[in-house]
């Protein structure tokens, strides 16, 4: 159901989709993109932590990006991104992104999504960026899920709403790494759509 190519030490590409019954396959981009900054971040991190940089799709046409340890990993120019939540998970141990692709929120089977995101291992770093509408297959359990990896915001994830997270599966402590922009008529910046989000910095790689 899921595929993540990559090597010990570079990612290569991510082309699944989670939550259809037959996922529709992307041509991959076998080369990553390499920021000549690290993740966008003004300065480097500390050892023992990742520079990661999450950015949430403008409305429905422009798609996330997410750049995990100086490598996009997931972006619109890779060609790898769907509606619905842009997921990369990551081994804390030793850098190397076990899986990535789309939750498709949109029109996927809400049993196959919950089923992904219940393999999520406690310790197992998540970087999640919305694109176009979450909600449409979002259930109880889900946000529960998502809360149980530090998400202070989930539950209050609404209709075209963007957002982005970074937590730890089995964490009780609440992460900084997120941050959500409500769909709004009074504040939308494009015409019914909120404005991207977007968060980057150090995590570290143990809790």
């Amino acid at each position: 159901m899921s595929y993540c190519h990559h090597t010990s030490l570079t990612l290569l590409f991510c082309l699944f989709v989670v939550g259809m019954k037959s996922a529709e396959q992307f041509k991959p981009k076998v080369q990553p993109i390499t920021s000549s900054s690290v993740c966008n971040l003004s300065g480097g991190c500390p050892s023992d932590h990742f520079a990661i940089h999450m950015r949430s799709g403008a409305a429905n046409v422009v798609g996330p990006k997410i750049c995990f340890d100086g490598k996009t990993i997931m972006s619109h120019v890779l060609n790898n991104v769907g509606p619905g939540l842009n997921i990369v998970v990551v081994n804390s141990e030793n850098g190397t992104v076990d899986r990535c692709g789309y939750l498709n929120m949109k029109d996927g089977v809400p049993e196959d999504i919950l089923a992904y995101l219940k393999e999520i291992k406690p310790g197992e770093i998540v970087i999640v960026a919305s694109f176009d509408d979450v909600t449409t297959k979002m259930t109880k359990e889900m946000r529960e899920i998502f809360v149980a990896m530090g998400s202070a915001l989930i539950e209050s994830v609404s209709y075209r709403d963007n957002w982005v997270f970074a937590g730890r599966g089995g964490t009780a402590s609440r992460s900084s790494f997120e941050k959500r922009a409500a769909n709004d008529d009074t504040s939308n910046v494009y015409d019914g759509w909120p404005v991207a989000v977007e968060v980057g910095g150090c995590f570290p790689r143990s809790s």
